[in-house]
Parts: structure tokens; C-alpha cells; sequence
């Protein structure tokens, strides 16, 4: 779901779109501690504490992976506010825009089997999909489609998806979602701009099917999920609401200071190929590093991927490449992932060159400062 473009309408900003906020906090020093006194505190710990004490977040969950390749879990908070239930260790999560790179790294697998060019326009695969104000799908290239440079508007901005309350548990095709995009008018010429759309992976999605001639979801499970064997991952099944295995609830505030409801089970549909997929931080973190380690990608595609453009409105040294895009850390280098966002989930993290990952999730969708100290977070936990 859409991720990251600040929006200027009070229900984009209830939604945040989705936005990997620009990490805006100093990080906080730890102190030094002499050889007598207790254990340094976990700082991924008292970061998750943090989220929950001060934030107001139901609960936080991570995964973090160190430089010696060891994996920590982590939790914080409650898992269900009605009866006060612990958090599931790794409990599955919905991972919203984490679902784009997953549709990216299919679309580049076509593209590496010669069955998909990336600097083909849209309409030699979907003939007459994309018209509209501005919008012709024979100016518009894939390789536009996956970097959000294709002036394609958000099917999320139309009416029908204007409050998630009462469309909780209602499908959605997804020719009915691009209809509400190609209603609007196109952002800016296609190639010209950055801005980040929904739309863009939901065309992706309806390539894949065309191209492959089999649903998008088996499509993922085959070529990623199956492949690297995420256990806990899937893409929903279309009419299944519920999570499948062990999971914190999750809350969605119809608008802000409005009482949370229950949006643990949900219709992913509206998010589909841009946002439907469920998985844990532990497989987030295993599906980056095999992405970035090349087991998902040939070696060419994996360098289309990360060839980026900047993104400054996603933050200082934000770049966006295919489907991934790269932050600066505060200790040197860079993490390369996505983050996403559900309609009640967020996450934050991604992996580094030399191995280390993270992934950070709450069980709300938090405003733009708290989503601001999860960047943090990220940021020390690898850089700890």
C-alpha cells in the first residue's frame, strides 16, 4: 500500500501514505558502563519500550540479525488490548509496501528470462489498459512502473477508499482499483518526476498474470517465497481475512484521537500487488539479505534494482531504485530495503552490505514523529 509520499489531505496524512520517514532524532548515545555494573541495556529493547511507553504503540516487535550473524527477537507491549494477551514472538505481521519488492523481483525475473523488457512500454504486454488525462500506456515503460516515475495517480486517493472502516472486509478486483486511478489525472509526464504510487505495482501485478498466464500470488510463492524458503510469508488468499499463524492484533483510528478498532482481520484485496503480503520480521530480514545477496536476482537485474534516483521527500539521502530503495545509517554505508505500511501495521528496516538486518514493526499506523523514531531505531540497532 502507498508508502511513502507525504500527502497534503488530512486523510493522506491519517495514513501517511505509507511514508518511510526521513530519520529526524539524534540517536542516543549510550553511556559507558564500568566493568562492575550491570549489562549495557539492549538498545533495540529500549527502543521498542520506547514506541510503547511514550508513542502509545499497542505493541512493537523486531528481528534484528548482528554482524555476527546471529538473530534476536524482540517484543514490547500488549497482543490484544481486549484481554491483555502477550505479544507472539515473531508474530506474523501484515507487510504492506513490503509487498513491492517482492512483485519487483518477479517482473525482473521475466525481465532476465527475456519474456519482459524493462524499457518497453507498458501497452505491448496490456494493450489499451492505461488511458486517461494524461495517462497512455504506450509512453509509459516498466522499468517507470517499478522506480514511481511514471506520473501514474494513487488508485488510493480515490473516494471509494477514502475511509478503510467501512471497506474492511470488502473485495476489491483490480481493475476497479486502477479504474479509481485512471479517473484522476496523470501527476507529470512519465520520466519526468519521482512520486510514489500504488498504481504503479498494481499494473506491475496485472503484467505478471498476463505475461506468466498464472495469478500473482502463485507467481510470488513459486519465484520468491518457495524459493528461500519463507515460512511464515505468503500472499493471502482472495476472501481470507485472518492472519494464519501466532500475531499481535492490529488497531486502525478512523482519525486522529479516535477510538482504535480492531483491524487485525481484514479484505487485502484493495491492497494486492502493492501491499497484501503477510510475513514476520525474522522472514523480512531473510528475504532482504537473499535479495541483496543475489539467491533471488542474476547479477544484472540485481544492478537495475539498485540503481536508484533520489527521493528527498522521503528523507535526507533517500534514493529509490526498483522496487528498493537505500538510507544513509549515521555509522557510514547504507540500508537497503522498503518498509510498509498496512491499513493497522507499520514497519521499518533492511539490511546492510556486510549482513546486518533489522526489521521493526507496531501495531497501529503512528504519526509522522513516531514513524520518525522507528527510522531511529532502525538506525541503531545496525549501528550499535
Amino acid at each position: 500500500m502507498n508508502e511513502h509520499t507525504p500527502r497534503r489531505s488530512a486523510r493522506r496524512s491519517r495514513t501517511v501514505r505509507y511514508a518511510t520517514a526521513a530519520a529526524g532524532l539524534a540517536l542516543t548515545a549510550l553511556a559507558p558502563t564500568a566493568a562492575s555494573a550491570a549489562p549495557r541495556p539492549d538498545v533495540v529493547q529500549q527502543r521498542l519500550d520506547a514506541l510503547v511507553r511514550e508513542d502509545g504503540m499497542p505493541a512493537a516487535l523486531a528481528a534484528v540479525k548482528g554482524r555476527d550473524g546471529r538473530s534476536r527477537t524482540y517484543t514490547a507491549g500488549v497482543g490484544d488490548l481486549a484481554t491483555g494477551a502477550e505479544v507472539p514472538v515473531d508474530g506474523q505481521i501484515r507487510a504492506g509496501s513490503n509487498t513491492k519488492p517482492f512483485t519487483a523481483v518477479v517482473v525482473l525475473q521475466l525481465v532476465a528470462e527475456g519474456k519482459v523488457g524493462l524499457d518497453t512500454a507498458v501497452d505491448a504486454y496490456l494493450p489499451g489498459l492505461l488511458r486517461g488525462d494524461g495517462i497512455d500506456g504506450r509512453t509509459i515503460t516498466v522499468r517507470q512502473l517499478l522506480q514511481h516515475t511514471s506520473g501514474l495517480p494513487d488508485y488510493l486517493d480515490a473516494p471509494a477508499l477514502a475511509d478503510f472502516v467501512p471497506i474492511q472486509y470488502r473485495y476489491f478486483e483490480p481493475r476497479e482499483l486502477l479504474d479509481g486511478a485512471l479517473a484522476q489525472k496523470a501527476l507529470f509526464a512519465p520520466g519526468t518526476d519521482w512520486m510514489y504510487s500504488n498504481t504503479n505495482y498494481l499494473v506491475a501485478g496485472l503484467l505478471i498474470q498476463k505475461v506468466t498466464g498464472r495469478p500473482y500470488g502463485e507467481e510470488v510463492a513459486k519465484r520468491v517465497i518457495d524459493r528461500i524458503g519463507l515460512r511464515h510469508t505468503y500472499v493471502p488468499a482472495t476472501g481470507e481475512t485472518a492472519l494464519r499463524e501466532p500475531h499481535p492484533h492490529a488497531y486502525l483510528a478512523a482519525a486522529p484521537g479516535a477510538p482504535r478498532i480492531d483491524y487485525t482481520e481484514m479484505d487485502t484485496s484493495m491492497a494486492w500487488s502493492a501491499g497484501a503480503v503477510v510475513s514476520t520480521d525474522t522472514d523480512l530480514n531473510a528475504f532482504y539479505s537473499a535479495l541483496l545477496t543475489g539467491r533471488l536476482l542474476p547479477a544484472a537485474q540485481l544492478a537495475q534494482m539498485r540503481t536508484t534516483v533520489p527521493t528527498e521527500l522521503l528523507g535526507p539521502g533517500v534514493r529509490y531504485g526498483l522496487g528498493i530503495q537505500s538510507r544513509p545509517l549515521s555509522c557510514g554505508g547504507l540500508v537497503w530495503g522498503h518498509g510498509g505500511t498496512g491499513a493497522a501495521h507499520r514497519n521499518r528496516g533492511g539490511v546492510t552490505e556486510d549482513g546486518r538486518a533489522v526489521s521493526i514493526t507496531v501495531t497501529t499506523v503512528p504519526d509522522a514523529a513516531t514513524t520518525r523514531r522507528m527510522t531511529d531505531a532502525v538506525d541503531a540497532a545496525l549501528c550499535r
